[in-house]
């Protein structure tokens, strides 16, 4: 059927059908799979020669994702993996046209609707947000979070599409969200391969959504390998679903319904998902659908052919089990269409597929030609008989299908050959360079972060409030007082983790907030950090506010592949089609022991840029940062004080309001010697330390940065140096980890290099984590004792007269 140029599948319902109308769907529906096919064939050409980087393609998996697309409906959701095109194009997710566009990289959103050019192809997004960053009515859609490459990643966000699913169906303080739910009647359709589920993420996800009992329908394309290596090597009795039978619910108790359907069987295939889907939906029970017999016939990927792994036989068994040539089949028999219509069928979709690739070829060279001959025509003048740079033009010109690189390269090549020669015609070529940069970022370089209306830099900046006879609280009191003023704000906002909900979490941030606002909302969790986290990133997409807490910082290492690969990349690889609003709650820095003290700031700088990565040095400030969060729709990772729960601080009137920007660095001690850079518990050793200088006659200037993405945007570390000219940075972490970071950032994006009269200091952690008990602190982390003699150290070079050796 056609539907906004898009052919699409229809449900097939026997008992309103007649056989022509039946005879019809099943007609489209083969030609969707074999237009599908002809993709796959083509595709893998245009990267053989050289037009594509690389390939990865659903052939064989054409029939049973049919079957599936007739179940998914407006509103729902699915999390894939890059084997789904027949279901992208059978729901009208994507076109063919959008399918070439993205394995030919192009960077217009228009033509690449799901990721502008900056994911590979079959790797499927629908836009979820307006230009504005605000979230489009996304029960008027049929929905696909966007897609990543690591093999069984998308099972952990799976978890979190249907948990929403659950919640706007018993929560009704949600029923206002209008735009993300119809009363909890989405399901969250997963896609894997047979090989992925032996990741560990698989079960970890598997296991989640029998304990939540969200509606959760995995589907499984087994086709016997994972790659190259066989099933015997991948599953327990070569067989996923044997193996899970476990979770078959039973009369009483909650699980699974499990069904086992082969590949190349369509009737059988639209009854399995028929009845398969109407239980998940009706019933909120998750279902698994197991796919078997499904073959590969161009094997895993461009980078390689299947003939090197698979047998003589098992290559003729996938040639007769081939899901198409079986659907050929029982359409033959069943005399839905003679083998002369299907024939005729499959002529024409072959050329229409070859039509189609052509013209989103042709639409992706056709900017970057017109880049091209303007290239040309610069250098040309530029050259005026000079014929080094004569060559360069004339290089670029017999690119027949040039890409933009090779166009930019020249130009800079150009620029770089001319330098002893300042000529107008340079100044153009330069000129023109140096205006496309803007352009070229947009195109590839945009969206770190949505950067839209909500954006936390467009939160107001709301001071804490202090009444003289404030009550002082231990931290973990303001923390509490926080978020149960945003939680009788925001329905939208739910908190969840390990002990988070019935004591309150270990440190009582949330103490008697699961009594006060439900399990619902405030909700304890398994020990399964990856699907926490993936639970989060799904009820973020679907438009709720969580909080999914990781009890300690040294935790979040397990799941440090979901936040990397999925959150920190979301808004960058849609262009800002889509969004996660997940905070994640976590604490860390001081204290003893090897897996509860720890900072590693420079394995979550170097891996989650696309996060905010927030680290008060106190609850107070933590509690403006979550307010400023809370108001805003972009993911943060909020690193709370370890050792802070239990120091007083005072109570802000405003404790729910009041708002601390982020990437604004804080002066909390004014000096004149030495500025000193950290965040954090070591903050109050530097502080500590401080006081003990003034007696040598030394000033620190003491910089809480706050955050460390963004960091000091208003440049007061650089602005302190023009005042102290020396800089010590002190850090938890390992060395080299933040602190490399900060004086980064300190002396190349700041400047600050030509405001120092001697070398910047840093002070970091011992390169091992600490061991257990006070004196493995001391001994491994900053101590006021190093901070202190590290401080005078610098003085004494300066002027060892007045400041003597101390050793």
């Amino acid at each position: 059927m056609i539907s906004s140029g898009k052919i699409i599948t229809n449900e097939i319902d026997a008992s309103e059908l007649s056989f022509e109308d039946f005879k019809a769907i099943v007609i489209n529906d083969y030609k969707i799979a074999v237009e599908s096919r002809q993709a796959s064939l083509l595709g893998r050409k245009e990267v053989l020669t050289g037009k594509a980087k690389f390939g990865i393609f659903g052939d064989g998996k054409e029939v049973p994702q049919l079957a599936m697309a007739k179940v998914f409906k407006n509103g729902d959701w699915r999390s894939g993996y890059y084997r789904d095109q027949t279901f992208a194009f059978a729901t009208g997710i994507s076109t063919l046209k959008e399918f070439f566009a993205q394995l030919y990289a192009n960077p217009d959103v228009n033509a690449d609707p799901a990721s502008a050019g900056r994911q590979m192809n079959s790797h499927f997004s629908t836009r979820s947000l307006n230009e504005d960053g605000t979230w489009k009515n996304l029960t008027e859609v049929k929905n696909s979070s966007a897609d990543i490459s690591t093999t069984g990643g998308q099972m952990a966000r799976l978890v979190g599409l249907a948990y929403a699913s659950k919640l706007f169906k018993q929560n009704k303080e949600l029923d206002y969200l209008k735009n993300f739910s119809v009363n909890g009647n989405e399901v969250a359709f997963g896609t894997i391969g047979n090989g992925s589920t032996s990741e560990g993420v698989f079960f970890e996800a598997f296991n989640a959504a029998g304990v939540l009992q969200v509606p959760m329908a995995i589907s499984v394309w087994d086709d016997g390998y994972g790659i190259s290596v066989p099933a015997k090597y991948q599953t327990t009795k070569e067989d996923i679903s044997e193996i899970l039978k476990g979770f078959q619910r039973e009369e009483g108790t909650n699980g699974y319904e499990i069904f086992k359907v082969k590949g190349w069987d369509y009737p059988a295939l639209c009854e399995t998902y028929l009845k398969a889907i109407e239980i998940c939906r009706n019933e909120h029970v998750p279902v698994l659908i197991h796919v078997t017999e499904v073959t590969q016939p161009q094997g895993h990927s461009t980078s390689g052919s299947h003939e090197r792994y698979k047998s003589k036989e098992r290559l003729e068994w996938e040639r007769e089990h081939d899901c198409i040539v079986k659907m050929r089949e029982w359409m033959i028999e069943s005399a839905i269409a003679t083998k002369e219509e299907l024939d005729e069928l499959e002529e024409t979709a072959k050329k229409h597929v070859k039509e189609v690739q052509k013209e989103a070829w042709n639409e992706f060279l056709d900017s970057i030609k017109q880049e091209q001959a303007e290239v040309v025509r610069m250098i040309n003048n530029l050259a005026n008989g000079d014929p080094g740079i004569s060559k360069i033009a004339a290089q670029l010109a017999s690119m027949h299908d040039a890409l933009r690189k090779e166009v930019v390269s020249a130009a800079r090549k150009a620029i770089r050959q001319s330098v002893d020669k300042p000529t107008a015609e340079r100044e153009v070529l330069i000129n023109w360079y140096q205006g496309k940069t803007e352009f070229f970022t947009e195109l590839y370089n945009s969206k770190l972060f949505t950067e839209g209306l909500e954006s936390p830099f467009k939160v107001n900046h709301v001071a804490a409030q202090y009444s003289e006879d404030g009550k002082m609280l231990d931290g973990r009191e303001i923390l509490n007082a926080c978020f149960d003023a945003n939680f009788a704000r925001d329905a939208r906002l739910l908190a969840f983790g390990e002990d988070l909900g019935a004591i309150g979490d270990v440190n009582q941030g949330f103490a008697g907030l699961q009594a006060k606002y439900g399990e619902l909302r405030v909700s304890d969790a398994g020990i399964r950090e990856a699907t926490i986290v993936g639970q989060g990133i799904g009820l973020a997409m679907r438009g709720l506010r969580p909080i999914a807490e990781i009890q300690y910082l040294d935790y979040l290492l397990y799941a440090i592949n979901v936040l990397s690969d999925d959150l920190a990349t979301l808004s960058y690889r849609t262009k800002a089609g889509q969004k996660a609003p997940l905070i994640i709650r976590s604490r860390g820095h001081r204290l003893e022991g090897i897996w509860h003290s720890g900072s590693p700031m420079g394995m979550i700088l170097g891996s989650l840029r696309g996060m905010h990565i927030c680290v008060p040095r106190n609850m107070t400030q933590a509690a403006g940062m979550y307010n400023t969060l809370f108001r805003s729709d972009e993911p943060a990772l909020v690193i709370e004080c370890l050792n802070g729960y239990r120091l007083k601080e005072k109570l802000p009137e405003n404790v729910g309001e009041f708002t601390v920007p982020l990437g604004k660095a804080e002066i909390i001690k004014e000096g004149t010697d030495i500025t000193v850079v950290s965040y954090g518990s070591t903050l109050r050793l530097v502080e500590e330390a401080a006081e003990e200088l003034t007696a040598f006659g030394i000033s620190l200037e003491v910089i809480d940065v706050q955050t460390l993405l963004p960091f000091d945007l208003d440049h007061a570390c650089a602005k302190s140096l023009q005042k102290t000219n020396k800089l010590l940075i002190v850090d938890e972490d390992v060395p080299g980890g933040a602190s490399a970071f900060i004086l980064k950032n300190i002396l190349e994006d700041q400047k600050g290099y030509y405001l120092l009269d001697g070398k910047p200091q840093t002070l970091a952690a011992k390169a091992h984590r600490p061991p257990y008990g006070s004196d493995g602190d001391y001994f491994s982390k900053p101590s006021v004792d190093d901070i202190i003699e590290v401080a005078y150290a610098m003085m004494n070079e300066g002027n060892p007269e007045r400041y003597p050796k101390l050793y």
